[in-house]
């Protein structure tokens, strides 16, 4: 064997081996590369790096592709990401790649792109596998073995397709072989529609602590099942858009697009973000004559501007946490309101008295250390309302709250912090 032949073979094995080091390899490169790069690998190769890819590059690089390739890769990886990826490509580019599917597979594509973006109908494996009620544990798993799907949970149905029961495997496996599959059903089983937001399957999949839910329509017949696995890495993808959206940038960007691209598609929430400023600044410029006479307040402007700001941050992020966890509910909006003024209304204290301090050896002035000291607390105090408020309302107006929340609330903490020191300020004048 040559040297070159023996490095050849390395580097496919090594590519069998570890494909999530492939995808991370991959991902820097354009989409026209990755696509060439797939292109000369097996099908199985090219399958795997595929689905570890970030989806708007691996939509990207089908694009690439030809139509004959692109197809034989959809049709190798799971439906669900399949049907991701198609509704990441242009219309025309969707439709030639879906003619030249299977028809059977081009149908159930379709449908999964029917389901809004986030619900358990989007992201369930329409190739499920259910067992009749009165089956024998030994015909169960016999079929099971034949079918040869990795599978933790055995689905139970009756004749018209209804759920009835959701048997773990391990239970089934100890089981008598002559026992009846409903025998073993004990309680009933766990099940999201087809049209529930993935937050409510994360839920139901913690809270029973299963590893697959089946997906039901209104009649309560099985037409799919959700993994943990394809959830969390929903989930994961999600998160990495949020951090993006989070600063006005777009879900499609990424680090290697165009320049012109960027700029498309940050410029409108740069100039919402100058508007927002110059809303601000308006409230600044109602007290100029308090700032001409005490130059000092210019100074002092930026910290309770600041503290209050990173005061409605950490409220918007845990609030956003909980709201995308599951972990609260818009009936839980008092207490959490409650909770997130007394956290800002006690923190505000603490920071209040380090700053006055700091203000008096500064400025010799008590009067001014007191004024800021005050106007700390009502700021810090009104920043963790805004900012449990603000994801909330926008979740009533049915918005999302990672694309436009962190604007909204650098206006309000921002207008906030000025009132509340310039206006205290203004009124205490004869003390500073």
């Amino acid at each position: 064997m040559t040297t070159d032949t023996a490095q050849a073979v390395f580097i496919d094995h090594y590519f069998d081996l570890y494909p999530k080091e492939v995808a991370k390899l991959l991902e820097p490169l354009s989409p026209k590369e990755v696509g060439g790069f797939l292109q000369r690998q097996r099908l199985e190769l090219s399958r795997d790096v595929l689905e570890l890819l970030a989806p708007d590059l691996a939509a990207e690089c089908l694009s690439t592709l030809p139509d004959t390739k692109a197809a034989e890769l959809l049709g190798q990886i799971e439906p669900a990401r399949a049907a991701l990826l198609l509704n990441l490509i242009p219309p025309g580019d969707r439709e030639l790649l879906l003619a030249k599917l299977e028809p059977s597979l081009t149908r159930e594509l379709t449908e999964l792109m029917t389901y809004p973006p986030g619900t358990a109908g989007r992201l369930m494996n329409t190739r499920v596998i259910t067992f009749h009620p009165d089956d024998t544990v030994k015909r169960a798993l016999g079929r099971y073995r034949r079918i040869g799907q990795q599978i933790r949970n055995l689905i139970v149905a009756d004749e018209t397709g209804r759920l009835v029961g959701l048997i773990p495997l391990a239970m089934a496996v100890t089981a008598d072989w002559t026992t009846r599959l409903k025998e073993l059903i004990k309680s009933e089983p766990p099940s999201v529609l087809a049209t529930s937001p993935r937050e409510e399957a994360a839920e139901i999949l913690t809270r029973y602590d299963v590893t697959t839910l089946p997906v039901v329509d209104a009649h309560n017949c099985v037409i799919g099942v959700l993994s943990h696995d394809a959830l969390i890495r929903s989930v994961q993808e999600e998160a990495s858009v949020g951090l993006q959206t989070m600063v006005g940038a777009s879900k499609e960007e990424r680090a290697l697009s165009t320049p012109w691209f960027a700029v498309r598609k940050r410029l409108p929430w740069l100039n919402i973000n100058l508007l927002t400023a110059f809303v601000a600044a308006a409230v600044v410029g109602l007290f100029e004559n308090t700032i001409a006479q005490f130059t000092a307040l210019a100074v002092l402007l930026p910290v309770v501007a600041g503290q209050s700001g990173n005061t409605g941050a950490q409220a918007l992020a845990v609030v956003m946490r909980g709201l995308a966890l599951r972990e609260i509910r818009l009936r839980h909006s008092v207490r959490v309101l409650f909770k997130e003024g007394l956290a800002g209304f006690i923190n505000g204290i603490a920071i209040a008295v380090v700053t006055s301090v700091g203000v008096w050896v500064w400025s010799g002035s008590l009067g001014l250390s007191a004024v800021i000291g005050v106007a700390m607390v009502i700021s810090m105090l009104l920043a963790g309302l805004a900012g449990a408020a603000i994801p909330l309302l926008l979740t009533v107006l049915r918005q999302d709250p990672a694309q436009s929340g962190s604007i909204i609330l650098t206006t309000v903490t921002d207008v906030f912090g000025f009132l509340s020191f310039l206006g205290l300020a203004t009124i205490f004048a004869s003390f500073l």
